[in-house]
């Protein structure tokens, strides 16, 4: 399916993510409109309308899904709806840029893949790593042998609780009923998916998962230890309960001629030692950090490129999610 003329998005589910990381990408990519945004409070729904200058606004998603003048879906809920709403707007012939996770577990990501091959209707998932310029940066350097062959990787990503989690009011992203799992869910779910997109595919996995802390159900300490199919062997540490002056954020690749050092969330420096060199790259970010990856969206929908991110890649980051957290 290829879209003629402009990308016209509706949003369904106009939350704090799509205030500046989103929303407004949408506007500023070529070819891409922002026709019209939903969420179940019309009065919110409204005000983001009238503040990010939105022709249209909706309080419920099918009228949205059905307004002729949209032609593509982007759904920005918590992963509860996910599947729900992403299924709706296939079936009613219009592509869809779902937010990540891509749905609550392996199963709602299949059937979701399901319905666009189905269907022949596009479906991407918001895994922007990959067209961030850091993360792009970082791929060509392994792509181009900078450190030789990459032989492991490490990943630590250690974590304070929040404020509202330690007086006993967690957010939606820790209610296994609305976000499918806990921080695991949500942050690991960005670095399988980049490493297998930089690395290859994951093939084996192993994975413990635990709740040490109590203050809510889900996982707030995660290890595992995974297999790349090109050999490479990883491990990944995650806790989400660390003192302050404990956290960590880092991913080391070690390679056969040195290694590389960055940071999935927390800075834009690539640090790059070899037998011959060391060097820093310091690559920000850009204001909306969706907007390079929706950009390959309108023009993969307008046969002017391909979209690195799919349905089934997104399925690949919740197979392997699922498969370390299994109790």
């Amino acid at each position: 399916m290829k879209i003629a003329g402009n990308v016209k998005w509706g949003i369904i589910g106009c939350g704090d993510v799509t205030e500046v990381k989103s929303g407004p990408a949408f506007q500023k990519v070529d070819h891409s409109e922002l026709v019209a945004v939903m969420r179940r409070n019309g009065e919110k729904a409204a005000d983001y309308a009238k503040r990010h200058h939105v022709p249209k606004w909706y309080d419920n998603a099918d009228d949205l899904i059905h307004d002729p003048d949209i032609n593509a879906i982007y759904v920005a809920t918590p992963p509860s709806s996910h599947a729900e709403y992403a299924i709706k707007a296939m079936n009613a012939g219009k592509p869809v840029y779902v937010e990540k996770p891509m749905a609550m577990n392996a199963s709602e990501c299949q059937q979701m893949v399901d319905i666009s091959k189905k269907t022949g209707i596009p479906l991407f998932v918001a895994y922007y790593r990959r067209a961030l310029p850091y993360f792009v940066k970082l791929k060509e350097l392994m792509d181009m042998q900078a450190i030789g062959d990459v032989k492991m990787v490490n990943l630590i990503l250690h974590w304070p609780a929040k404020p509202e989690e330690l007086e006993g009011s967690a957010g939606w992203r820790v209610n296994p009923a609305i976000s499918g799992g806990g921080h695991f869910h949500d942050l690991a779910a960005h670095q399988l998916d980049y490493l297998e997109y930089a690395l290859g595919p994951i093939i084996k996995v192993v994975g413990v998962a635990t709740n040490q802390a109590g203050l809510y159900s889900t996982d707030d300490v995660v290890g595992a230890a995974f297999q790349f199919e090109s050999g490479i062997i990883g491990t990944g540490s995650w806790c989400f309960t660390t003192p302050e002056k404990q956290s960590m954020d880092v991913c080391e690749l070690i390679g056969s001629k040195g290694r590389v050092s960055f940071s999935f969330f927390s800075n834009t420096i690539l640090h790059v030692e070899t037998e011959t060199m060391v060097e820093n790259f310091n690559i920000p970010h850009p204001a909306h950090v969706h907007q390079p990856l929706v950009d390959l969206v309108v023009k993969d929908l307008r046969g002017e490129g391909t979209c690195p991110s799919t349905g089934e890649t997104g399925l690949r980051a919740s197979l392997l999610i699922d498969e370390i957290t299994a109790k």
